[in-house]
């Protein structure tokens, strides 16, 4: 018993910190003999506004269930993003599948100029200015994966002096 208790105040503790965005809840039905059994798909971005996100998904008979579980997966993959000022470091591409996501810095008082999902994912990591385009596919899970693979892309100048072993 004790240690249950411990658990949930950890958690309530964690969800302070952490902002969860449902980008999508997706509903699938399976026929049966009695008529056609209902199951749901949540697509949830997780992010703490400091340079950390992830995007979880999860499956359950009712929607509830599907965006905890989602948000549980979430927290499983989270990626550290290098920001600077509100804005990323450098232009980038992020790709998944037949989806791309170009992302570009823009100047402090510009906003998030990007699509839903993208937007989701950009709020979730903290980014508070930056110009995106998506090309190809729209597909929302795919967007928000194209957008993660290119955060996950960026790299600062100090990382890069580092990696290459020279000054810039």
């Amino acid at each position: 018993m004790a240690s249950e208790g411990r658990t949930d105040r950890t958690e309530r503790g964690d969800r302070e910190k952490w902002t969860e965005s449902v980008v999508a809840i997706r509903r699938c039905a399976a026929v049966v003999k009695g008529g056609r059994r209902f199951s749901f798909n949540a697509l949830v971005v997780v992010g703490d506004g400091h340079g950390s996100v992830a995007w979880g998904y999860g499956k359950a008979n009712e929607v509830p269930p599907a965006v905890e579980k989602g948000v549980k997966d979430a927290h499983k993959q989270m990626n550290r993003i290098p920001l600077r000022k509100g804005t990323i470091p450098h232009p980038v591409i992020g790709r998944f599948g037949a989806s791309r996501v170009l992302m570009l810095p823009a100047s402090p008082g510009t906003g998030v100029i990007a699509g839903g999902a993208v937007r989701a994912v950009c709020q979730a990591a903290g980014i508070t200015d930056i110009l995106t385009k998506s090309y190809g596919s729209t597909n929302k899970l795919n967007l928000v994966k194209a957008t993660i693979n290119g955060l996950k892309q960026l790299r600062t100048r100090d990382e890069v002096e580092r990696l290459r072993g020279v000054t810039l």
